[in-house]
């Protein structure tokens, strides 16, 4: 066997081959944190557990003169980088310029949590890192936790989660579990659902226009992040076949979805399923018209991006 036979190839993003040699393609770049330029957003990067490894990146805005350096407190923004579960990081430059932006306009805390990857530690790995750092974040809730931008900056009734594509399936994985079992001192306002990375056996929407090679593609992109699933119909990956659904943990939902993105029917299903489930918070879908999977993260300056960036710092607030 030679050591280029592959395994698995999710090309652009990721290859493995039959020697267990993982090859990233894409998503390894890293920006260290920084007080940014242009916004004046500090950031810095934060151990949550040693064993297993989590970290965090954590963001506070610029202090202004209107806040009397900083005695007031500021909602908080959970983040959950996307990349196929397998692929990026807290400090991948894409997702640490968007939250310098968002952080900035929407004048939030922000903790952009940095979950274990596929393949070399399978999910559940990611959703139990990210239930850990909600649970190291909520430690901070009484003020006497152990990173001072938390206890000093946060304001624990106004929390939301968000993330983008494998990040915004997390995030709205967590808040059903935050719905079922709590987390003590945090109150869970909304979540926003970027793009997210959702499927299904049955097709909806127009998925069946889409090539059939992209849709194996998202199936099988699931069951090698995920190799104890059911398949597509997991709940974990299907919100639509959870029965605990009705239990989404938070009142309000934004779900943002691309027009030119294979995702983008998931997106409008879960918003119309979620109304069906007994839920009863409001949830809104917004479509960028003419565009693809994370065009936001690409040109984060074009209308469409700076458009949806508005829309979500008018839901922060």
């Amino acid at each position: 066997m030679s050591n280029e036979e592959l395994a698995y190839d999710f090309s652009p993003m990721i290859k493995v081959y039959k020697d267990g040699r993982v090859e990233r393609l894409k998503g390894t770049d890293t920006v260290p944190p920084s007080t940014d330029p242009k916004t004046g957003v500090q950031s810095k990067d934060v151990v949550i557990s040693q064993e297993p490894a989590i970290s965090a990146r954590l963001y506070i805005p610029k202090p202004t003169t209107t806040t009397s350096a900083f005695q007031t407190k500021f909602p908080l923004l959970i983040y959950f980088h996307g990349g196929g579960f397998c692929i990026r990081s807290s400090s991948s430059p894409t997702h640490h310029n968007y939250l310098n932006a968002l952080v900035s306009e929407a004048n939030v805390v922000a903790v952009s949590v940095d979950y274990r990857l596929v393949p070399e530690h399978p999910l559940p790995a990611a959703y139990d890192d990210s239930w850990a750092a909600l649970k190291w974040v909520a430690s901070h809730s009484d003020g006497n936790g152990s990173e001072d931008w938390l206890n000093r900056f946060a304001d624990f009734q106004r929390v939301f989660f968000a993330g983008n594509s494998a990040g915004a399936n997390i995030t709205h994985n967590m808040a059903v579990k935050l719905g079922c079992e709590g987390l003590v001192g945090v109150k869970l306002i909304g979540i926003v659902l970027v793009h997210p990375y959702f499927w299904g056996t049955e097709p909806v929407g127009e998925e069946l226009t889409i090539p059939a090679a992209a849709r194996e593609y998202t199936a099988a992109l699931w069951r090698f992040a995920c190799p104890s699933t059911s398949g597509s119909d997991d709940p974990l990956i299907n919100p639509a076949k959870d029965p605990k659904l009705g239990k989404l943990g938070c009142e309000k939902v934004l779900v943002c979805v691309a027009e030119k993105d294979g995702l983008k029917d998931r997106g409008w299903h879960y918003s119309e399923t979620l109304k069906k489930s007994g839920w009863n918070g409001a949830v809104d879908v917004i479509e960028a018209a003419g565009e693809g999977h994370s065009f936001h993260l690409e040109d984060p300056t074009c209308d469409n991006a700076v458009a949806m960036e508005k829309k979500i710092v008018a839901f922060l607030n």
